[in-house]
């Protein structure tokens, strides 16, 4: 009774204020609304009495109120904030109460619900009474088919729907789920590009840096995660999407998403999702892996036996497997461990091929970087590693180590015991060739390179740098690597006074492919955004002038060149002080000099 009063209440007080539409339901409750008090007054006589009786029968129905009132009136107190401040309780009891009927035990439950439903929806236009339809909506597991539908045609209704309703609607109209899943999809994309373009040059605080359960509180994961709730549907057809665009952008950061919805809901305990997504424990090992950024042997042997369970009628579930593996920051973690590894068989003077760890790692890289393969083919096969990669790239790349090992020692003895040995420029023939033939041997290569960097060896680094013009599918001109790269080389800033270091990293590397591609010119401009300050001064006259963007460049382009030139003339009037200049010991600078080789040099 109290319900339907609030309702009466609101009618008597606020219904001339308020469009006659949104009383359009009224009259189906037995409730006089507004076009009833006109006919009255137009065709009474008496107009006071009239309006005395149509209080009487729409008020509050409360025979000791009727007394009460006119102290109301003495103290100036309106009746319809009277009125209204009742309504206004009332309607927050009635929600409380819808919530406490929703979460108790009572087997009729929904039943109350649906039938407080069916009386209060004919008002779910008034917004006063909205809120409480909404509220029943919202704790009705199972809405009505009519009531959703009148929901999904009204776009004011639906928009101020609880998500959990649009759950019920979305999970029978895929297209509508795909238009509100859409932007925030898009966000996502943009959200990690803008990450790897950061202006922020620094090896402690780049791409990968953040932890995954930091970077699973992020807005559109929690959104999505919040979208989905606990139905299977939702999810599915969220994977079904990510799976879509990855086939069609071949983005990697869609897959990145794809592993971080999952343990999204893993850490909000969704068993109903984390039980039937076969995929689940694989992800939760392999997340653990990338927390640590190393894979040790015991989650090894884990992850082995997803891999070897899978049984034959169930291979599609490596689609999933392999694209989870695809994910930017998987792959960090297999090639940083894979890095490590070949340091460990190096100090313990063994071969690639006899370490079950390292052959683990190299199969799940090798399906990983076989994700969009797969899932475009639909054959569901575990790519076939090459073996020569194992037997016959691994131990070229492992001799280079050598090579600037042997070096290294040859610098430590006395001058009476050197030789004329001197640093090598080439590189083995078969680490060239697979780096630009096989994807599994490049990534591993310029991970590589990367840890050469970390350890501030010039000499290796002007090496290796030439060799990386010419890469599987471009892979050394990636954004990733290049975001890496160019965080890496911060630590050899005092070296960027060499014309010789200059000439390695612009002319031999970076300047040979900016023309053609434009985020490899966005980021030597970032680069040298961070480091102008220590790049020769001649040298760096001549790449402003080479790096100048052309009319059709973007935006992005445009004002980091900008950028770079202000800082440029900032410098000219502030000149740099003098311990900046290049000394002349700079080619054998103390920590340039990696560890000894029984020791393994740090990993990245």
């Amino acid at each position: 009774v109290a319900q339907l009063e609030g309702v009466r209440i609101q009618i008597t007080t606020n219904s001339a204020n308020l469009p006659l539409k949104m009383f359009a339901g009224l009259p189906e409750l037995g409730i006089s609304n507004g076009e009833d008090l006109k006919e009255t007054l137009t065709n009474c006589t008496e107009p006071l009495k009239a309006i005395d009786q149509f209080q009487m029968e729409n008020g509050i129905l409360l025979p000791t109120l009727q007394s009460a009132l006119p102290f109301l009136d003495l103290h100036g107190t309106p009746r319809l904030e009277f009125h209204q401040s009742v309504f206004d309780e009332l309607r927050e009891k009635l929600m409380e109460r819808v919530a406490t009927i929703a979460e108790g035990k009572d087997e009729d439950r929904y039943v109350k619900l649906e039938e407080l439903l069916e009386k209060s929806f004919p008002l779910v236009k008034m917004p006063s009474i909205q809120p409480i339809v909404m509220q029943v909506l919202k704790h009705l597991p199972k809405v009505p088919e009519k009531k959703l539908k009148q929901v999904m045609a009204d776009k004011e209704l639906y928009k101020v729907c609880a998500v959990e309703v649009k759950r019920q609607i979305w999970q029978d109209n895929q297209a509508l789920f795909g238009d509100e899943v859409s932007p925030l999809l898009k966000q996502y994309i943009v959200e990690k590009e803008a990450a790897l373009f950061s202006s922020d040059l620094s090896i402690l605080h780049n791409f990968f840096s953040p932890s995954p359960k930091t970077r699973r509180q992020g807005e559109v994961v929690l959104k999505l995660t919040q979208m989905i709730g606990k139905n299977v549907k939702l999810y599915d057809m969220v994977l079904q999407f990510l799976r879509t665009l990855f086939l069609r952008t071949r983005n990697v950061h869609y897959c990145t998403l794809r592993a971080e919805l999952l343990m999204s809901l893993h850490d909000l305990d969704i068993s109903e999702i984390c039980s039937v997504d076969p995929c689940h424990k694989f992800s939760w090992c392999l997340d653990a892996c990338i927390r640590e950024k190393f894979v040790d042997a015991k989650r090894a042997r884990e992850l082995q036996g997803f891999l070897d369970g899978v049984k034959k009628g169930q291979e599609q579930v490596l689609g999933d497997l392999s694209m989870i593996l695809c994910d930017p920051f998987a792959c960090n973690t297999l090639v940083l461990s894979t890095v490590r590894n070949l340091q460990e068989l190096l100090s313990q003077e063994a071969l690639p091929r006899d370490s079950p760890d390292l052959l683990l790692l190299l199969r799940m890289l090798s399906l990983g970087q076989g994700a969009w393969d797969m899932i475009d083919s639909q054959v569901f096969k575990e790519p076939r590693m090459d073996l020569e990669v194992v037997t016959r790239f691994l131990p070229a790349m492992m001799s280079i180590v050598v090579d600037d090992y042997t070096f290294t020692v040859e610098q430590k003895l006395p001058s009476e015991e050197k030789t004329s040995l001197t640093y090598p420029t080439t590189l083995p023939e078969t680490f060239s060739r697979y780096i630009q033939e096989n994807r599994v041997a490049c990534e591993i290569g310029l991970y590589y390179v990367l840890h050469i960097a970390k350890l501030r060896n010039k000499n290796a680094l002007q090496r290796l740098l030439p060799a990386l013009v010419d890469t599987y599918n471009d892979m050394a001109f990636g954004d990733i690597f290049l975001h890496l790269l160019t965080g890496h080389l911060t630590l050899l800033s005092d070296e960027f006074g060499s014309e010789e270091f200059c000439t390695a990293v612009f002319d031999n590397f970076l300047l040979t492919s900016f023309s053609r591609s434009e985020n490899v010119h966005r980021h030597c401009l970032r680069l040298l955004n961070h480091l102008h300050q220590k790049v020769l001064v001649s040298y760096m006259e001549t790449l402003t002038k080479t790096l100048e963007p052309p009319k059709q460049s973007s935006e992005s382009v445009k004002e980091l060149y900008t950028l770079l030139k202000e800082k440029l003339e900032a410098s000219k009037k502030s000149p740099p002080e003098p311990e900046e200049a290049p000394s002349m010991d700079l080619g054998l600078h103390p920590v340039a000099v990696p560890s000894t080789p029984s020791t393994p040099t740090t990993p990245l």
